[in-house]
């Protein structure tokens, strides 16, 4: 159910695009989808993860600017920030206090040593830097609509498949208790 609430704003932006193909169209109804997504993860949980909180800053300040200019280059560049952002804040990590961030959002499941930790939080810093370098790679040199499919399709595509990697990479870490 958390999984499809999170991609509830992406999959109202494609469904809007799709059945208007009105890119300004799709991401004025982005913005409130986001909002709401919010509210309902508030109301459930009395709680906003900070990445659904830059999320939807990002949302409202390109999506934003995307339907008041009229120019979708603000909403296309929005998967390429929201990455970046978190490449730096995850590159941050390893030279700010004891843990990385990948550490402290899985050290409570998995135990790894600190060696593993920090690999698995350059990969990820390695998967946002090439995520945003793709999506500004698809925006500039294909169609909108191409574009809007990568968005949805491509990008959780890559996801899953870095996420298979990370797993395997960290099953060779993990003690079997049997």
């Amino acid at each position: 159910m958390k999984l499809l609430l999170d991609f509830f704003p992406i999959i109202i932006f494609f469904g809007v695009y799709k059945y208007t193909d009105d890119i300004i169209m799709a991401t004025a109804v982005l913005i409130p989808a986001t909002l709401l997504q919010i509210l309902y993860t508030w109301t459930k949980e009395r709680k906003i993860e900070k990445m659904q909180l830059v999320t939807l800053f990002l949302v409202i300040i390109m999506g934003g600017a995307t339907v008041i200019f009229q120019d979708k280059t603000f909403i296309q560049w929005k998967p390429t920030v929201v990455n970046w952002l978190f490449g730096v804040v995850f590159l941050g990590s390893q030279f700010i206090g004891d843990k990385t961030i990948i550490e402290r959002i899985m050290a409570a499941n998995i135990e790894l040593p600190q060696h593993a930790w920090r690999t698995l939080n350059f990969a990820w810093v390695f998967f946002f830097i090439a995520m945003g370098v793709i999506n500004l790679f698809v925006a500039y040199n294909f169609s909108e609509e191409t574009w809007v499919n990568f968005k949805l399709f491509g990008m959780l595509g890559l996801t899953v498949v870095f996420i298979v990697i990370q797993g395997l990479y960290m099953s060779k870490y993990i003690k079997n208790t049997d």
